[in-house]
């Protein structure tokens, strides 16, 4: 049976490991994380309307034949001739051991970017994992509690209760929203005093939501504009400091809470790794998501880590959840009949269920059925989930 080593555990390395037939490899899955998170509900953690532990899955659940089969470890290195991943424990430094593979899936993920951004890594947040979020709904509930102390100056008060976020890209969009969302429910109802001072900032350099449909971005412009004490600034931050940002044009914004969601950089393992990467760091990879350095063609690089080369897609969990189908299904291909599957391609589920839901407007239209009192099948399809 061969042995197939899973690095990571988020959505593409998971989907991987729960897609791949069993019966055809022995799994063993290399990961710091001991959990899956599911990231686009992340945000609402920040702010209660989820709990932490429901968005979590712990990996053992799925199964492993032996429980050393799951290593709580980082990938360090990678020997693609040899078929060797080095590995040291998470828990102990120390402990270094080696993994041989006849197939490598690499889903290590990736950082968030600073761009030296002097202060970042110092008094920003960042929004990737489930301590993130909890220390994010820490600082949130002391500054609303400290604008509440007797004592407190009015200007400190109004910097307390500023939150900025740098970078209008899905996180950064989602968290806005979330946290506008807390504003009129909770804070309106627990904390009336300061309702009228609570203050959002976002700042992008370009346009929100840049990686999507424009029709999208001037949507969810439009309703930030429209809402109170939220604002919407294009600049460039120089400089993160305990109480506030610096922006390129001089000016400054005093803050109590500054949260970065500006990109992504790669992993130091990732950067390691002897391969052919794009400008931004990731893993060039052919049509089937098979690292392009690797001569043995027994390893592919899926998620934020890796690119399709002439074929860019964007860093999102729908992207990276269907990679990781696909490799699992093309390696059960493999196991059955010696070929992989067609190359990899990708269209977004919301685009099928639009393309759907006009086919059968027309339908609707065509056949006289549809009453003018019926909302159009393109406006129910819009609230699915696609997921």
């Amino acid at each position: 049976m061969k042995q197939l080593v899973i690095l990571g555990t988020g959505w593409a390395s998971y989907s991987v490991l729960r897609n791949v037939n069993r019966n055809f490899y022995k799994i063993i899955v290399v990961s710091p994380r001991n959990h899956f998170l599911f990231t686009p509900l992340l945000t609402s953690t920040t702010v209660g309307t989820l709990e932490f532990r429901s968005i979590i899955e712990t990996v053992r659940n799925v199964g492993f034949r032996d429980p050393h089969d799951l290593h709580l470890a980082e990938a360090i290195s990678c020997d693609f001739e040899k078929r060797i991943v080095k590995c040291q424990n998470a828990l102990d430094k120390s402990i270094t051991s080696e993994i041989s593979y006849d197939n490598l899936v690499i889903g290590v993920g990736a950082l968030p970017n600073t761009f030296n951004v002097p202060g970042v890594q110092e008094h920003a947040f960042f929004l990737k994992e489930i301590v993130d979020a909890r220390k994010i709904r820490n600082r949130i509930l002391h500054n609303l509690e400290l604008g509440l102390a007797p004592g407190v100056p009015t200007d400190e008060i109004k910097r307390l209760l500023h939150t900025v976020i740098v970078g209008g890209g899905p996180t950064g969009v989602e968290f806005g929203a979330e946290l506008y969302d807390f504003i009129r429910q909770d804070i309106y109802r627990l904390y009336k005093q300061e309702k009228d001072i609570v203050k959002v900032t976002l700042i992008e350099s370009q346009k929100i939501l840049g990686a999507f449909d424009s029709r999208l971005q001037s949507y969810a412009e439009k309703k930030f504009r429209e809402r109170k004490n939220f604002n919407l600034v294009n600049g460039l931050v120089t400089e993160v400091l305990p109480n506030g940002v610096k922006l390129k044009d001089g000016s400054f914004l005093p803050c109590g809470l500054v949260v970065w969601s500006t990109g992504l950089s790669p992993r130091e393992f990732t950067k390691k790794l002897d391969v052919s990467k794009n400008k931004q760091g990731q893993i060039l990879t052919d049509n089937y998501l098979r690292v392009i350095s690797d001569k043995n063609l027994s390893s592919y690089a899926i998620g934020d880590c890796g690119d399709i080369q002439d074929y860019p897609l964007p860093c999102t969990a729908q992207v990276a959840e269907r990679q990781g189908r696909y490799i699992a299904n093309s390696l059960n291909e493999i196991a059955k009949t010696g070929q992989p599957s067609k190359p990899f391609t990708f269209k977004s589920m919301a685009e099928r269920y639009h393309q759907l839901a006009a086919v059968a407007f027309r339908l609707f239209d065509k056949i006289g059925k549809l009453a003018a009192s019926t909302p159009s099948p393109i406006g129910l399809v819009e609230n699915v989930v696609v997921w």
